[in-house]
């Protein structure tokens, strides 16, 4: 499976309701086809610079998944059929490990503050005795 981003522009005739139940369709044709949702952006209002299909505002809404290649193009007919969707693009992303550093990086500084703390322990500890032996 690959990790994708469909972003879509809808009609601004919709209602609130009506963007609501068409975003769960899209998510229902995504997750019926076999893919799992990673990220999902709510649709806002969007004021174009070109108008698409006589239209000068839509709502634009996206979300990421991953999904097998192989099922890409039975998802592209079915977005294809839906009348409201003025315009979709689906893009290949890459998956980063970058994501996977930071948390790396923080669990080593976690660990080396731990024993930095255990070092001084320790070294309290020695003096505690040689003030303790002295008296």
């Amino acid at each position: 499976m690959k990790l994708y981003e469909l972003t879509y522009f809808l009609s601004p005739e919709l209602s609130e309701e009506e963007l609501k139940i068409f975003q769960e369709k899209i998510i229902s044709l995504v997750q019926n086809e076999g893919g799992k949702l990673e990220k999902i952006k709510t649709p806002t209002k969007k004021e174009l610079a070109y108008s698409i299909k006589k239209r000068g505002e839509v709502f634009m809404a996206s979300l990421d998944f991953y999904f097998s290649p192989e099922k890409l193009n039975e998802l592209e007919k079915k977005l294809k059929s839906e009348l409201k969707i003025l315009r979709y693009l689906i893009l290949k992303k890459e998956v980063s490990k970058r994501a996977e550093i930071p948390q790396i990086i923080s669990e080593v500084k976690v660990t080396r503050a731990k024993k930095e703390k255990k070092v001084e322990l320790e070294k309290i500890e020695e003096k505690l005795e040689e003030i303790l032996g002295k008296i």
